[in-house]
């Protein structure tokens, strides 16, 4: 994406007036080049399943599922679309940026300050690195020869000489030494948390810090869909900061 591009953007509100202003301001700007609207975040919700977009612009206040939690879930896609919050409170702002929120525009809208916004999704998705190209890993299972995306794997686990992949339908067992994956794969985003244990920053949903112990959560198998990770005392500085840098600081 440049300045020049021309952004599909994903606008959702519930109130009709506030909804088509919105579209209004966002089609006149050179910047913008589709405009797709929504009156309910289940409604983006579905339409984000459908289609790649390159921003979404999200009221919070809404009927059924508010715009924190569509933002919530949409944080959990492989690659989640840049959001800016439009609102009329400003109470929810630590909440928005708590979900990495590009920026939050409060209503009424001012077509300077929407422009400040679009700017800021375009600077952003300047800096952000190119995604790494999967690499598929063989593993075997009764003979059967199957292939996993790295890009799947949310963490990996030592076992031996072996190493555990671990993704959110289940596990694989591969013949090799996490240390050899941790060099070969630090350049995917896969970093050292214990002296056992590499996570995929990519997938990590959550960190928790509880009496001095730190843990990450990441995708897992199962009826909670979650797996939690211990992060060792000497790990936990390094991974905080590569978290804070890799959320643009």
């Amino acid at each position: 994406m440049s300045p020049t591009t021309d952004l599909k953007v994903l606008v959702v509100d519930d109130e009709r007036p506030a909804l088509d202003e919105l579209a209004y301001l966002l089609a006149r700007d050179p910047r913008i080049g589709e405009v797709i609207t929504c009156d309910s975040a289940a409604e983006g919700l579905r339409t984000l399943h459908e289609l790649d977009v390159d921003v979404v612009f999200l009221d919070i206040q809404m009927p059924g599922l508010t715009g924190l939690e569509l933002a919530q879930v949409l944080s959990r896609f492989k690659t989640p679309p840049p959001i800016v919050f439009v609102t009329a409170h400003e109470a929810h702002a630590v909440d928005a940026f708590d979900l990495r929120a590009v920026d939050y525009v409060l209503k009424p809208v001012r077509a300077d300050r929407l422009a400040e916004a679009v700017r800021r999704v375009v600077e952003g998705s300047e800096r952000a690195p190119a995604p790494a190209q999967s690499t598929q890993i063989p593993v075997e299972r009764g003979g059967v020869t199957r292939f996993v995306d790295r890009a799947d794997v949310t963490h990996v686990e030592a076992q031996g000489d072996y190493a555990r992949l671990h993704t959110a339908e289940g596990s694989h067992l591969v013949r090799v030494a996490l240390s050899t994956l941790e060099e070969e794969w630090r350049v995917a985003g896969f970093v050292r948390i214990h002296r056992s244990l590499l996570v995929s920053l990519a997938h990590v949903r959550e960190v928790r810090m509880d009496a001095g112990r730190c843990s990450v959560v990441v995708s897992g198998p199962g009826p909670g869909g979650l797996a939690e990770l211990v992060v060792s005392r000497r790990h936990t500085r390094e991974l905080r900061d590569l978290l804070l840098k890799r959320a643009g600081g």
